[in-house]
């Protein structure tokens, strides 16, 4: 079945010139067509390390953030013509054989997203994750599956494999460029009913891998909260909000990136 489909992972990079190369050659690449990367503005060694790896790269000119680096990514999966797109952060936290196993989920077409979760498989504190992390990870994923009416291990891993289908179908022009974005993205999701599963994946803490600060956490975890009250309230029909509403597709202009 994987045979049949083009699988592409892309890469958002801020800063990955330490743990890049050792990320990029775990990816299996026997069953991947396409490897993208986008750097969003890095100010180090990070563009030097994808030449050199063969990596097929381009560069935001000015910092976008988390969420427009994806806008691009998808962008650039979606015109390179990926059936199967996965997201693998190059810090390498996340184990990046697991692109395997993703994407038959996808390629059987039993699930639209799946997930690779920290919190199945319990390897998360045993990982590194600070404990701080791991208990605002279950509160805020026990809130957000009662708000939404779903019941995921977790709404906050970076680790993601979608469908063609859902990336042109989700308005994720209208998302956040900010982290919140992936969280915006799984809540649209639920809304537009695709199919979401999970996969258990160990996940390593280290001092070269990319960790937002504590405040910029507390901001997240405000609007993690927030982003699945707008869903109730959507749900409901009392409120229109710009990311479930809106249904401006992605788009790439020249001037959003450019080429290694």
């Amino acid at each position: 079945m994987l045979h049949q489909k083009k699988i592409a992972v892309v890469m958002p990079a801020y800063h990955a010139e330490k743990t890049l190369e050792d990320c990029y050659r775990a990816i299996p690449h026997e069953i991947v067509d396409t490897v993208l990367l986008v750097d969003d503005a890095s100010s180090d060694a990070t563009m030097a390390v994808a030449e050199k790896l063969g990596i097929r790269a381009v560069r935001h000119p000015q910092n976008r953030g988390y969420g427009g680096n994806q806008k691009t990514c998808y962008s650039l999966a979606l015109a390179d013509q990926a059936d199967i797109v996965v997201m693998l952060h190059p810090d390498y936290q996340y184990d990046p054989r697991l692109i395997t196993a993703m994407a038959a989920m996808i390629a059987s077409g039993v699930y639209e997203v799946v997930l690779g979760s920290r919190i199945l498989g319990k390897t998360a504190l045993s990982g590194g994750m600070p404990l701080y992390k791991y208990v605002s990870n279950r509160i805020l994923t026990f809130a957000q599956n009662v708000l939404l009416g779903t019941k995921l291990s977790e709404f906050h891993s970076g680790y993601r494999a979608f469908s063609r289908r859902v990336l042109e179908t989700l308005p994720l022009a209208a998302n956040s460029d900010d982290f919140i974005f992936d969280n915006q993205m799984l809540v649209q999701a639920v809304a537009f009913d695709a199919t979401i599963g999970e996969v258990s994946c160990p996940t390593r803490y280290f001092p070269e891998a990319s960790q937002i600060s504590f405040r910029r956490s507390v901001r997240y975890g405000i609007g993690v909260l927030w982003t699945s009250v707008l869903f109730r309230l959507w749900k409901w029909k009392l409120a229109k909000p710009r990311f479930l509403s809106n249904q401006e597709g992605l788009r790439l202009s020249p001037m959003n990136a450019s080429s290694a």
